[in-house]
């Protein structure tokens, strides 16, 4: 009788779960929500890190088809795939999907973020962040950002025989979005933000559970002394502002604080600066120096490609005296070089996918997606359609000659619409300074194998190890 009553006790509590999670609801996609809060997040994460994620959503779809629910992240969830899906999440306002993302997600980077943000507070969040990340303030860090990677080089790659490359990157990126975005110079302070920032990263496609030692539980801890920093670089900021000698172009911060909305005047809030720069920090920092990462990896085995790129590289090099800084139209040389980084964006994008949440029921290919529910959607799922991208799996950069023939909402590493990454301009500008330098001053060969991982972004075997030699 006391094993009947605690079977009882035991299932009761999962059976208004299941309930409560929408399952009675009729028209639902098919598939499986699975156990109650865990759900499919525990075999999606483990595909994930086996570098097999592709494939899991695949036999996803050639089960289910296009649309299917499960469970993740303690969230009952629709995932939906293909172009009519990713206009869908682009272009739905904050009526129809939120921003809302995984509480991981959410609980790291804050709600005030532009990823979480809609209607109003999201355009005069993302003018903010475009004001001062669009082409024509950038142009004027086109120098700086050169001498930072040149710096970098002769600090981490001359005289060397072998190094790691992702961590490198790493370093690389966080410095230049230390020293342009945030002005935030090298020592103490930096070293910190830089580790505390790692931490955070690691939690943002956790499982949520707030308990000590796990993985969320350390990105919190991390979150909160990175947050009390930012609010001291804010304060400082502050003060050069009403002292007259911060110029409001001089980094991102100040730039913010400086920006009050020209119809009613409403300010970029302080809580909104240090969530947006947490974001800018995670979207700068890991994306970019994985694009770089792979583009290394991809000139090793390609060496055609590679040729291209270096032939590129010299013409414009050959042009410039001695430790000269590259420039604006020095960029606008490196065609080929960009087409080659969009297609190792297209095989490999950092972004492996991403979250909304429906605001009310909506109707979806003939299924209903209930209101409250999560909608995931991947990038891969387009980017690998041999309808799209014809041999989707051999490396073709010829792909992007002419970008515009491409089907709208197909290639989104950097989302779409009014979604775009604002950050895309500084990405490419990054992009294209570090590979000028890397390709005209070293050759390379890889010391360990192809394999990588996501975590959740892809992540190279061991670092990806190089053994270079310098060129002359």
């Amino acid at each position: 009788m006391s094993t009947l009553l605690g079977i009882f006790i035991f299932i009761i509590p999962i059976f208004l779960l299941f309930i409560k999670s929408g399952r009675s609801t009729e028209n639902l996609p098919p598939g499986s929500l699975g156990i109650p809060f865990f759900g499919q997040s525990l075999s999606l994460l483990q595909a994930m890190r086996a570098n097999t994620a592709e494939k899991w959503i695949e036999q996803r779809v050639q089960k289910y088809g296009t649309i299917s629910k499960l469970t993740l992240f303690g969230k009952s969830t629709v995932f939906i795939c293909g172009q009519a899906a990713n206009k869908l999440v682009f272009t739905s306002d904050g009526n129809i999907l939120s921003n809302q993302q995984t509480q991981s997600i959410r609980m790291i980077l804050g709600d005030r973020n532009l990823l979480e943000l809609s209607g109003p507070d999201h355009k005069r969040v993302r003018e903010a962040l475009i004001s001062f990340l669009k082409p024509e303030p950038l142009k004027l860090y086109v120098g700086k950002m050169s001498e930072e990677v040149m710096l970098h080089m002769d600090t981490h790659w001359k005289g060397k025989e072998e190094v790691k490359v992702l961590p490198l990157m790493k370093t690389l990126t966080f410095n230049i979005i230390c020293s342009l975005l945030f002005g935030v110079e090298r020592g103490i302070r930096r070293e910190k933000l830089v580790n505390w920032f790692q931490e955070m990263i690691e939690g943002m496609w956790a499982i949520p559970m707030n308990m000590p030692f796990t993985t969320y539980n350390r990105s919190l801890r991390a979150n909160k002394r990175a947050q009390i920093l930012i609010k001291e670089l804010i304060s400082e900021k502050k003060s050069e502002i009403e002292q007259n000698t911060g110029d409001s172009y001089q980094d991102l911060i100040t730039s913010m604080l400086s920006k009050h909305d020209k119809q009613n005047g409403e300010a970029i809030s302080e809580k909104e600066i240090i969530h947006n720069v947490l974001l800018v920090m995670t979207a700068g920092h890991d994306t970019s120096s994985i694009l770089i990462t792979f583009m290394v990896r991809l000139f090793a085995n390609e060496p055609s490609i590679y040729k291209a790129v270096l032939q590129e590289q010299e013409d414009i090099a050959k042009s410039k005296q001695s430790g000269e800084s590259l420039t604006w139209d020095d960029l606008g040389k490196m065609k080929y070089t960009w087409r080659v980084a969009l297609e190792t964006l297209r095989m490999y994008p950092p972004v492996f996918g991403g979250f909304r949440t429906a605001v009310k029921d909506i109707e979806y290919n003939g299924y209903l997606i209930p209101k409250g529910w999560q909608v995931f959607w991947v990038t891969s799922m387009t980017h690998n359609d041999d309808k799209v991208f014809p041999e989707p799996f051999k490396f073709d950069p010829s792909r992007f000659e002419n970008q515009a023939a491409i089907p709208p909402y197909c290639f989104i590493p950097f989302g779409a619409g009014s979604r775009i990454c604002p950050g895309y301009e500084f990405a490419k500008i990054e992009t294209l300074v570090t590979m000028h330098y890397l390709v005209t001053r070293f050759t390379w060969e890889l010391c360990a194998d192809n394999n990588f991982c996501r975590v959740p972004m892809p992540v190279p075997t061991k670092g990806l190890p190089v053994k270079i030699t310098p060129r002359k």
